[in-house]
């Protein structure tokens, strides 16, 4: 049935996806925390309306919500999945691999990218085992495409360079938001690159973190514009959500404009506990927490609520609801 979202070729790769990523990230644990069969009931609500393309992690512990809602499908294998990992070594990432396979239900993972949001380009070096694991993984057909996701401009355009990486998920947004080691220009420069080098490119934090849900309209037009771009990872928690989102992507609807945009409401809080150890610091790919009088501080207008820094916290402290 065509549902009338755009699909489009993931770069070289082979893959085709649907303009509309559903990123799983926010009804998991480090986010809003939703329950797995209701979380499956969103997922599967995605699909049903035509998105064909799923993004996940290792860390963001939602497979369980996911496997569920493909089992449901006369075809899950139609339905793209990209995770990742932080693993640095070799049998790390084999591991990772294979937890996503077990957990997903499927013999194959279609992208599989490093996680590196915080990182500069000499993490090809770093996590080097990690890397060579996922091209033999490709080779052996346990993987359809290598990748790494990121909110560094260098580490974009590097890998754009690299034969080894057939996949980018770089954050962008129109104010920049979040962005790493460069300008917004040089993002955009840097997606723009990776097209030309034939990588597939998805967007991540198209919304900066929420920041920019008042004024969609402003915030899809400015991505949208960019040519690079094959998806645009939007997370979604409720139906009501979803069935927004493939109104506005299939082109039924307009995007709300300035002030007429209502969604689910995320806040960050740092329970009294903390005993200001500093890993949600050094976690954060966005420098939006430090240690003031030996506690976590949040400068709110850096946060871009992405939830890595809740599941680092040895004391639980953090809390995204």
């Amino acid at each position: 049935m065509d549902h009338g979202i755009r699909v489009s070729p993931l770069g070289e790769t082979g893959i085709e996806v649907t303009q509309l990523c559903f990123g799983v990230l926010p009804i998991g644990p480090a986010q809003l925390n939703v329950p797995a069969d209701e979380g499956a009931g969103v997922v599967a609500a995605a699909l049903d309306g035509g998105v064909n393309f799923l993004d996940t992690a290792q860390s963001y512990r939602t497979y369980g919500h996911i496997r569920p809602a493909l089992a449901a499908r006369q075809r899950p294998e139609d339905v793209v999945i990209a995770s990742k990992s932080a693993a640095a070594s070799y049998e790390d990432m084999k591991d990772a691999i294979n937890q996503a396979r077990q957990e997903l239900g499927r013999d194959q993972i279609d992208v599989f990218h490093l996680h590196a949001a915080r990182v500069t380009p000499e993490v090809f070096a770093q996590r080097a085992g990690a890397l060579r694991c996922l091209v033999e993984a490709k080779r052996a057909g346990v993987i359809r495409a290598t990748g790494i996701s990121t909110h560094s401009v260098t580490v974009t355009r590097a890998a754009a360079e690299r034969d080894d990486i057939d996949v980018i998920f770089p954050i962008i947004n129109r104010l920049g938001l979040g962005i790493l080691h460069g300008t917004l220009d040089e993002m955009v420069a840097a997606v723009n690159y990776g097209a030309a080098r034939g990588k597939g490119l998805y967007a991540m934090k198209v919304f900066g973190g929420g920041n920019l849900l008042t004024d969609m309209r402003s915030a899809l037009d400015f991505v949208l514009a960019i040519d690079g771009f094959a998806s645009i990872a939007v997370g979604m928690v409720r139906t009501e959500e979803v069935a927004m989102n493939l109104a506005i992507f299939s082109g039924r609807m307009p995007a709300p404009g300035d002030g007429e945009a209502e969604f689910t409401q995320k806040k960050l809080t740092i329970m009294g506990f903390c005993k200001g150890c500093g890993i949600c610091v050094e976690t954060c790919p966005n420098h939006a927490l430090s240690l003031v009088r030996d506690k976590a501080f949040l400068d709110e207008t850096k946060c871009l609520l992405c939830g890595y820094c809740a599941p680092a916290c040895p004391e639980f402290a953090i809390r995204i609801v």
